[in-house]
Order: C-alpha cells, then structure tokens, then sequence
C-alpha cells in the first residue's frame, strides 16, 4: 500500500510539472505577443532614419498572432492607425523644416489626430487591449517628439540663421541694386563674405540625425549656388563683351540677350536664396532656354568673332540653367549621408594612414630615434589628397582641408625636431635669438603631445596644453630682439609656429562631422 501511495504521489507531482511549465509557456508566448504588438516604443527615428522600404516597420499581424482575434473591433481599429502611423513615419523622420513650415503643421496635425484616435479606442478594460493601445501610443507620441526635437535644435536653429545672415547679405549687395535698376556690384569682399558663410555651415553639427544634414546640405546647395553664380559673374566683368553694334547685324540680337541674362542673373540669385515671391524655377528656365532658341536662329557664318561671342552668351545661359534643379535637391539620402561618399572615403583612407604614421613617429622620439622619417611618404598623402575629387562640395573640401592640416602637423613636427637635434650656436649668438629657440625646443615637447592628444575640450589634460601653449605665445612676446633682423624672423615664425599648434589642437577637438 505504501509503495501504491507513493506511486500516487509521483504521478500527482509529474502532472502537477507538467501543468505548470504548460501554463508558463502560455504565458511567455501571451507576453510576446504583447510586446510583439506594435512593436517597440518610437526609438528615434533609427529604424526609419531613412524611410526606405527595407527598415519601415512589420506589420503586427505578420508577426504573431494577438491574444485577441483580429477580428476584435479595439484590434482593428488599433491596426487601421498604425497603417497610417507606419505612413507618416518616414515623412517626419526625414523632415528637415522648421515648426512654422506647412509640412510641420500637416505632419502635427495629422499625429495629434492619430493620437486622439488611439485614446478613443475602447479596451473594455482588458489589460490585452490596454497594453496595445498603450505601445501605439507611446509610437506616436515618439513621432511627435521627434519631429518636434528636430526643428527646434539648436543646430537646425543655427542653420537658419546663417541662411538669413546669406540672404541678407544677398539682397543688399546684388538682388536689390538690381531691382532699383542699378548696376550690382560684385567684388572680393562679397565673396569672401559668402565663402565665410559656407565655412560656417560646414562646421554646424548634426549629430547624425537625417533631418539636420539634410537642412544643412540643402542650405549649402544654394549657397554654393549663389556663389558659383556670382563668380561667374566676376569673370564675364573681365571679357570685352558687349561688342560694338556697327561690327555685324546680330550683334545688336547678342547684345540685348546679354542685358536679359544679366537680370535673370539676378532673378536665379534671388530664386536660389528665397527672396523671389513672384518668380519659379520653372519660369526663369522658359526664359533662358527662349534665349538659347533666338541665339540659335541668328546668322553668324563667317565670322569667327561673333561666333565666339555669341558661343559665350550660350555657355552662360547654359551655367544658369544648371542652378534651376534645387527644387529636390537634398532628398536623396545618398547626397547628404557624405559617409558613403567615394571622395569621402579616399579622405578617411589617408587619415587612417596619417594616423598610422603618426604614431609611429611619437613612437620613435620617445626612444630619442631620429632616424624614422616618412617624409617622402607623408609628401605623397598629400599629393593623393590633392587629386581628391570634392565635386565643389564644401563638406568635402573642408574634410580634405582637416586631413591636408593632420599631414603638415606632423611635416612640421619632423623639420623642427630635426633643427634641433643639428642646431650649433656660435659663441656670438644673440642672446634674444638664443631664447626664441629656447622656446621653440618646448614647443617641440608640446607638439608632441598635442599630436598625441586624443581627448575633448572639457578635459583636464586640453586645458593644460592649452595654457602651456599660450605661455609659449606669452614667452615670445617678451623676447625683445633688439634691432637684431634674424631675432625678428625667427621670433615671427616661432609665433607662427604656436599658433598652428593651437590652431591644430582646436581642429582635433571641435567634433567636426561630415
């Protein structure tokens, strides 16, 4: 009887292990299908960073099945608004305006509706329900976030400032003399002014978010624009155009088509900066392309001349009617994601390369060996970099800038390290001279380690080479060279010298991005 008892007992103990990892696998499957609805909560845009076919979201019921049938009115609803949910995603993870732009407020409007939409969906109290209304919710108001975060960062703020500061300045020196029926003005100074915008607008971080490399590369596109524009304009001032009228009967035709592309120079200049409320793209190329029609329909056989002028009329309509395909430009994400750029590459290619000589250098000067120089090697980075094709693009020749400046840097240490290393002073050096290189011996020590830096602004060791360096500055200010002509030099380059060093540290350390 015992041994029956115990038989009993067993089985009872099995069936109940049995029942209950029955019931925990139930409940594990019911969990993942709660979670599985709807998916993850919005996660920034990194799953439609995009907004490519490939990353857009699964819908729910491709991925398991709900506690609840499908058919369950509360699913088909919450369904229904995740359909439009997964729409409108990539339109705000790619939208790269401001809050008072039409799009912003159709793609708010449109969430906020979606929202209202999931709050009204009735759960009958069902923590099933609740649970999927909750995650659906919390995907929208992702979205809200999101789309909000971008057009109020400080980074797309600063994008549109230096895009008004380049309007501004646009509008007084060529669109407005234009319209008074002046004659515009252009100089260096104006376009020193606008290269200076662009550097700016290259050195606006995006932190990686779509939205603001692509405000930051459409900005760049039209200023460029502009700038290639009016320097065109700076060399047709040089040629001897218009000819004279008496020379040939189409002269006359050539001339008053010249007077037209000037004020259509103008009408695409303010077209490209947003200050045209009445003109299209699309308007000013029927305008130009008429041009190139009656160009085409003049007789100038046989004479060479006027063919020439008339050639050259052509070629600048030509150079205006290239600028009048911004209208998309900046959609396509392989424009402004300059990562996957060939140019951009090449460039990472040699600084990985730099780098590698680099410290291999620092290697070397530690043990006190001279006798490591790559010189030759370092002057054909630079060659290579040289041949990089930057396609005008300002991001890409401030990349290629960066990585010219990381060569140098180490050039510059090499020279210097092997002056002193040969350096012999006479009996009758100046003493001022002697202390210039004193001061060029620890700027030396200091390169050194500002090469070998790899830290942030707000770290301890910045800050210490920072004031080190500006000691230095400090040191040579006070060398009086005392009428001595190679005191004077060799101070001036040794000032020269610390600032680069400076110059280089700032460049290693600002976080500059493609």
């Amino acid at each position: 009887m015992g041994s029956d008892l115990h038989q009993t007992a067993y089985h009872y103990r099995a069936d109940f292990k049995m029942e209950k990892a029955a019931r925990n696998k139930k409940r594990s499957r019911a969990k993942r299908r709660k979670e599985s609805l709807f998916g993850k909560p919005f996660d920034g845009g990194k799953r439609m960073d995009h907004g490519g076919p490939q990353q857009q979201q699964q819908h729910p019921m491709e991925q398991q099945q709900p506690a609840y049938h499908p058919q369950h009115p509360a699913m088909m609803r919450l369904y229904e608004i995740q359909k439009e949910v997964a729409s409108l995603g990539p339109q705000v993870c790619t939208f790269s305006g401001l809050q008072n732009d039409r799009d912003y407020k159709r793609l708010e409007r449109e969430l906020t509706r979606l929202l209202l939409d999931v709050d009204q969906v009735d759960t009958e109290g069902k923590p099933e329900l609740q649970g999927a209304r909750k995650r659906a919710a919390q995907e929208v108001e992702g979205l809200l976030r999101y789309l909000e975060e971008n057009a109020t960062h400080p980074s797309r703020l600063a994008i549109e400032q230096l895009s008004y500061e380049a309007r501004q300045l646009v509008d007084e020196r060529v669109v407005a003399p234009q319209r008074a029926g002046g004659v515009t003005e252009i100089n260096d100074e104006l376009v020193d002014a606008l290269q200076q915008l662009v550097l700016r607008l290259t050195q606006v971080k995006t932190e990686g978010r779509v939205p603001l490399r692509k405000a930051r590369y459409r900005a760049l596109t039209r200023l460029c624009a502009v700038q290639d524009v009016i320097e065109g304009r700076t060399q047709q001032q040089t040629l001897s155009l218009p000819l004279s009228g008496d020379t040939h009967e189409a002269v006359n035709c050539i001339n008053q088509v010249m007077v037209k592309v000037s004020v259509a120079r103008s009408q695409l200049v303010a077209l490209l900066m947003g200050l045209s409320g009445r003109d299209s793209c699309a308007h000013l190329s029927r305008i130009l392309t008429e041009m190139q029609v009656e160009l085409d329909a003049l007789d100038v056989s046989g004479n060479a001349v006027i063919r020439n002028y008339r050639k050259q009329v052509v070629e600048e309509i030509n150079g205006l009617l290239k600028h009048l395909d911004l209208e998309g430009e900046g959609d396509d994400t392989r424009r402004y994601d300059l990562a996957q750029n060939n140019s951009i590459r090449e460039i990472e290619g040699v600084r990985a390369h730099i780098s590698h000589l680099r410290e291999g250098v620092l290697r070397h000067c530690v043990m006190g060996d001279l006798s490591f120089r790559p010189k030759a090697e370092l002057q054909g980075l630079l060659t290579q970099l040289d041949q990089v094709d930057t396609a005008k693009n300002p991001c890409i020749r401030e990349a290629r800038r960066r990585a010219v400046v990381e060569v140098q840097a180490v050039i510059t240490f090499l020279d210097l390290r092997e002056a002193l290393a040969h350096r012999q002073p006479g009996p009758n050096e100046h003493p001022s001279h002697r202390a210039v290189w004193q001061v060029l011996g620890s700027l030396s020590e200091l390169q050194a380690q500002v090469l070998g830096f790899d830290g942030k602004r707000v770290d301890k060791s910045y800050m210490i080479l920072e004031e080190l360096l500006t000691k230095q500055l400090l040191a040579l200010d006070a060398v009086d060279p005392q009428g001595d002509e190679t005191t004077k030099v060799a101070r001036k380059q040794a000032v020269k010298f610390a600032q680069n060093i400076l110059n280089y540290l700032d460049m290693k350390t600002d976080e500059w991005e493609y």
